[in-house]
């Protein structure tokens, strides 16, 4: 469910008093795009039973999602604190070319055969690559207070052109098979893929950090409106360069993610995860307007364009109007936002 600053309270006899329950639930952005995704799991299932709920489906589903993921928890709490950042798929490509020559170098040009000395040595450089462009992202828009919309956009440019540089416009090919086959492939638990586990215990450990720490609650204080935060004693800057530090380490964990799972840098296949991972975020009811928002619904947001696509493929209907359904639910999520927002503030 959205997490305002405080909960909507309604005065009753002098006191003041919740809401109930389901009055809550259902005025929440996250309550009504969980029953789109239900009634899309639904649909697709009527149509083809014997072939999307299987156990594979929703295996793969799992798989493919793992990195945007990753990506989306990052902006999730960039978008509360009212930001942006377009430059996450970039930063995320970087990390992984990062990574993947880092290992080269340490294995004599061809990594394949490299061993997990030099897997940590890379997954070291993919983070380090993605927190220092997370620090620039951080010190432009928080210290020189440029525009967060300006700021990514000319990093995003920035980081993908690093990128092609660092290997003359090819991808990385050498990657460790240890690392395909454990990270990218492998599974623990009894068949739980090792890169959804991975994507499981970021995205629980954010949601913790949103929900239930001093860090969250600066976070939704900012973005409902950063003059009072500031004046009740809320080191704004500060908290803003964490926010898109934090949120460029994770580009850097989801860029040696694909990397493990692609067995390469796979560049042309991330152009676009800026744009999804904030389309995930504004539809599992985050408001662009920031303060509001929550992990769960960043969640729910990343399986609904995923369940599109996989559902399309399965029923023969073409790709294409994935692009036009997840248009139409990303506008409708904005909507109803600009719609619940409107009638709070007439209170």
């Amino acid at each position: 469910m959205s997490a305002p600053v405080k909960d909507i309270q309604t005065a009753v006899d002098g006191e003041f008093v919740k809401p109930p329950l389901g009055k809550r639930l259902v005025g929440a952005n996250t309550f009504w795009i969980a029953l789109v995704l239900i009634a899309l799991i639904a649909v697709f299932t009527a149509l083809a039973p014997g072939e999307f709920a299987t156990l594979f489906t929703f295996q793969t589903l799992l798989i493919e999602t793992s990195v945007l993921l990753v990506l989306s928890v990052g902006m999730t709490f960039v978008i509360i604190t009212s930001g942006i950042d377009l430059s996450v798929g970039s930063v995320l490509i970087f990390s992984g070319m990062v990574a993947g020559k880092t290992m080269e170098a340490l294995s004599g040009g061809d990594a394949s055969h490299a061993g997990w000395g030099v897997i940590t040595a890379g997954l070291v450089a993919a983070v380090l690559a993605g927190t220092i462009w997370g620090l620039i992202n951080g010190f432009l828009i928080a210290v020189a207070r440029i525009p967060p919309l300006i700021v990514t956009l000319g990093t995003m440019g920035a980081a993908l052109g690093a990128s092609y540089l660092l290997n003359n416009g090819s991808d990385v090919r050498s990657v460790p098979t240890e690392l395909n086959k454990t990270l990218g492939y492998g599974t623990s638990f009894g068949g739980i893929p090792n890169l959804v586990l991975v994507a499981v215990v970021i995205t629980l450990i954010g949601a913790w950090l949103l929900h239930t720490t001093r860090f969250g609650r600066y976070t939704f204080a900012v973005g409902s409106n950063a003059e009072a935060a500031r004046r009740s004693g809320i080191g704004v800057t500060a908290h803003l360069l964490k926010v898109y530090l934090l949120t460029g380490f994770l580009a850097g964990i989801a860029g040696f993610m694909s990397l493990a799972y692609y067995a390469s840098t796979t560049i042309s296949a991330h152009t676009n995860d800026n744009l999804n991972s904030i389309s995930a975020t504004v539809m599992g009811g985050t408001s662009l307007f920031g303060g509001i928002g929550s992990m769960l619904g960043t969640v729910i947001g990343v399986f609904i364009p995923a369940v599109l696509r996989k559902g399309f493929n399965i029923t023969h209907v073409q790709d294409y109007w994935q692009y036009i359904a997840v248009g139409a639910v990303l506008i409708a999520a904005v909507w109803f936002d600009q719609r619940h927002r409107r009638k709070r503030n007439s209170r």
